[in-house]
């Protein structure tokens, strides 16, 4: 993928963060972009799986999202750069076939929709989430 598809898809997001709605022509743009990692993405947003956890009092924002497996695992994630699901590290780090797996995604998704479940936590708590990775 070439950089000038993340540029389309951070433009669709930011248009979509600014009406807080998704169009049919933004939907497909993103599965033209992200192909099935996107559809994965799109039901994990309409399950509400996807909690942005704000430590205090320090302000760190971490994302844990909800699996589609049947065990529902819990996997954190930072949309930019990481996500501690086994797709990430195969078909994102390891093949370089994708630009980021669905969970990702989703976070990005349910970001521009205000669409995560907001939780709040002690800095401790926070810390004991990162080491759990």
């Amino acid at each position: 993928m070439s950089g000038t598809s993340i540029s389309v898809a951070e433009a669709t997001l930011k248009e979509i963060e600014s009406a807080h709605a998704v169009n049919d022509d933004q939907l497909w743009t993103l599965h033209f972009i992200f192909g099935k990692n996107f559809e994965g993405a799109t039901r994990i947003v309409d399950q509400r799986g996807i909690k942005r956890i704000t430590a205090e009092p320090s302000g760190r924002v971490i994302f844990q999202v909800t699996g589609e497996s049947r065990r529902k695992d819990q996997y954190v994630c930072f949309p930019e750069n990481f996500c501690a699901c086994y797709s990430f590290f195969y078909d994102v780090v390891n093949r370089g076939e994708q630009l980021c797996c669905k969970h990702q995604i989703a976070v990005r998704l349910a970001t521009s929709l205000g669409a995560c479940i907001e939780v709040k936590v002690s800095d401790e708590e926070l810390a004991l989430l990162l080491c759990k990775i």
